[in-house]
């Protein structure tokens, strides 16, 4: 029999030159494949009957010529399937021990190859583009099938169908679950030149938002005034959304809402002269988009973020005819991704969108402002204790306690304590979680393997880290926490992780809503309960319409895969405005508003922005079940069952399945109670 295992791996060193972009599937008729099922069955006995013919069928699925001819498959697989229950046993391990050196093996070369684009360390060089652009990850998949390791695994492990997980799941076994995790790794083949361009593409599109930079200061009002402080530079669209929310907690904080929505708008719109983007040296007068100072010229950005864009469309598009179960980006998302069917998502922030209860919390918004809402209170943040304090008290609070990076990894395990995990559990987590000073808006890492440590990235200015960057710093925390929780907790590797990023999110969510918390400037309101309830109900509401954005975009894109990054954009904000109609103008009023496409994760994320209200809404779910209950020890509980399916996850953790209704339940009591 051929070796298994450690050998299989170490023959990744011994590829074909087979070229799988030239290399035609070995067509096999039904009756070829039968008698193949047939010897086997007389060789390993009836008792095999299923296992046999599954694998076969899954091995002549992404056979190739260049694997070999049908003879070839033949021997393959009478030599290498495992009728003893014992081998089987011994392959597994082997497996999953090697597949974890190889997951984490790629995530640290990525995180190296990335480091000087990813982490402020100075000057960004032209090699730093180049190194970028490298990934291993990009030729394992073609190297696991050229050494036939890939069809070790599909010959004797079944690859399960979503429906099979939904209907099946709740019975099967930790083991059975791993190795439905290891099979699902061989659902596709895509050409390792189609993957690295594939690659590139995110690197690219990554790049160009990380350095998608206004300096505040030097933007002038009508009357040629400057709003912002010196030294204020905010990254889109994060960077300007926390702003523009943290202005609600200044009296004269309209006019910069205002200013920051302007710039908005002319970034959807590609409207935003070219020169300011990430320069300190030019001056622009929003409104009439008059540049001075090093540079004159007003010309405007090419259509750049929609080019942008489009290139991960065509990326996605050309890896589509190698995932013959998934052959769309936005299946793979869905049902391959996130495990959830897409009309299920959708429905969920369409009951949220269309309920009573946003609608009411609009008008109680409206009525604690005292004026008209404007499109930009999507991001009205007056439910949150943290209104009662003012930017500069928690900016000045922050910095005296994180002057650096390194100040705030010394805090972790401290930060945990406060959170409730036990301290060995706190000390252990901090152990395995690096800080690093990020270029972008902030970032989380995870390991591949258990011998490796998660990473937070977070901007920390030479004045020290302020409240935004602090909060979005535990934002991050909560990732890495979950990250290392679900990979050094869990019962087997192969089930590392949570079923999908929404509850990466979520948890990252319950995180950020203790901020001052951890800060010590929490306060007792009896009203709290009822506040939280409707900043939940509200900043989903305003993601949910964000991603049913990000979902119709991604429809016109396959829809019409020849449009120019001109007609893209025309198509994005169309749809923008057309989702704004329908949900939001009845509650916000300002028909035809396009700030719904604003977030940069639309750029680079892949339609990554589902994940944020589904986050949300499982972050509700959550936090109403630990109520009374320890937060750390609960986490860890939750964490360690692993990338199991979405609802068996939730009906595990907290007792039933993803729901909008108890957020509108608790969003009707506070509407009730606050008038």
């Amino acid at each position: 029999m051929i070796g298994f295992g450690a050998g299989l791996i170490a023959s990744l060193l011994l590829a074909s030159a087979c070229q799988p972009k030239k290399s035609k599937g070995v067509k096999m008729e039904d009756k070829v494949l039968q008698s193949l099922v047939d010897r086997m069955l007389a060789e390993f006995g009836r008792e095999h009957q299923q296992r046999i013919a599954t694998g076969v069928r899954q091995v002549s699925q992404f056979w190739q010529e260049c694997d070999g001819d049908t003879a070839a498959l033949e021997a393959f697989c009478l030599g290498n399937f495992l009728a003893d229950e014992a081998e089987r046993e011994q392959a597994f391990q082997r497996l999953e021990a090697a597949f974890e050196m190889l997951n984490g093996l790629m995530v640290e070369q990525e995180r190296a190859f990335q480091w000087h684009l990813q982490v402020d360390t100075g000057p960004v060089l032209p090699l730093d583009y180049l190194l970028a652009n490298f990934s291993l990850a990009s030729h394992v998949e073609e190297d696991l099938y050229k050494t036939k390791i890939a069809f070790f695994v599909l010959l004797n492990y079944e690859v399960k169908t979503l429906t099979d997980m939904i209907k099946s799941g709740a019975q099967w076994s930790r083991r059975q679950w791993a190795e439905t995790r290891l099979a699902q790794h061989f659902t596709s083949r895509v050409p390792a030149d189609v993957a690295q361009r594939h690659y590139e593409a995110y690197v690219k599109a990554d790049d160009y938002i990380s350095n998608y930079n206004i300096y505040m200061h030097n933007l002038l009002d009508v009357k040629g005034q400057r709003l912002f402080p010196a030294g204020l530079k905010l990254i889109s669209h994060w960077g300007l959304r926390d702003e523009l929310k943290a202005q609600y907690a200044e009296d004269d904080g309209l006019p910069r809402q205002q200013m920051i929505y302007d710039v908005m708008q002319k970034i959807i719109r590609q409207e935003i002269p070219r020169v300011v983007i990430d320069n300190p040296e030019v001056v622009w007068k929003v409104a009439t988009n008059e540049v001075s100072g090093a540079s004159r010229d007003s010309s405007r950005e090419p259509d750049t973020r929609y080019a942008m864009l489009k290139a991960t469309f065509l990326a996605e598009r050309a890896v589509d005819p190698y995932y013959p179960i998934c052959p769309t980006k936005i299946e793979r998302r869905f049902r391959q991704d996130r495990e959830i069917p897409e009309e299920t998502v959708e429905q969920l922030f369409a009951e949220l969108l269309s309920s009573a209860e946003f609608q009411k919390t609009g008008k109680l918004i409206e009525k604690r402002l005292g004026r008209p809402l404007q499109p930009f209170d999507i991001w009205y943040k007056g439910f949150r204790t943290a209104s009662r304090y003012s930017e500069r008290e928690l900016d000045e609070y922050v910095q005296a306690r994180y002057p650096t990076v390194a100040a705030f990894k010394a805090d972790i395990a401290n930060i945990l304590q406060t959170l409730g995990f036990r301290r060995e559990t706190a000390e252990f987590i901090a152990s395995k979680i690096e800080v690093d000073p990020a270029r972008g808006a902030g970032h989380a890492m995870g390991a591949g393997r258990r011998s490796d440590n998660a990473h937070l990235r977070t901007r920390v200015p030479e004045s020290g880290m302020n409240y935004k960057g602090f909060n979005i710093a535990v934002h991050e925390l909560g990732h890495n926490v979950e990250q290392v929780l679900s990979l050094n907790r869990v019962d087997h590797t192969l089930l590392e992780g949570v079923p999908n990023t929404a509850f990466t999110e979520a948890f990252a969510f319950i995180f950020q809503k203790r901020d001052l918390e951890i800060l010590g400037l929490d306060s007792e309101d009896a009203d709290r309960a009822h506040l939280d309830a409707l900043n939940q109900l509200w900043s989903t509401a305003e993601i949910a319409g964000v991603a049913l954005v990000d979902m119709a975009v991604w429809r016109w894109m396959y829809a019409n895969p020849e449009a120019t990054a001109a007609e893209l954009k025309a198509a994005v904000i169309q749809i923008a405005q057309d989702v704004w109609n329908r949900y939001f103008y009845p509650v916000l009023g300002h028909k035809d508003a396009p700030i719904l496409a604003i977030y940069s994760h639309m750029i680079d994320g892949g339609m990554y922005l589902p994940d944020y209200p589904l986050g949300h809404i499982i972050q509700f779910q959550i936090e109403e079940y630990i109520q009374g209950k320890n937060l750390g020890q609960e986490m860890e509980r939750m964490c360690v069952q692993g990338s199991i399916t979405p609802t068996l996850w939730m009906e595990q953790a907290v007792g039933e399945s993803i729901s909008v209704t108890p957020l509108l339940k608790a969003a009707g009591k506070a509407l009730k109670v606050l008038r």
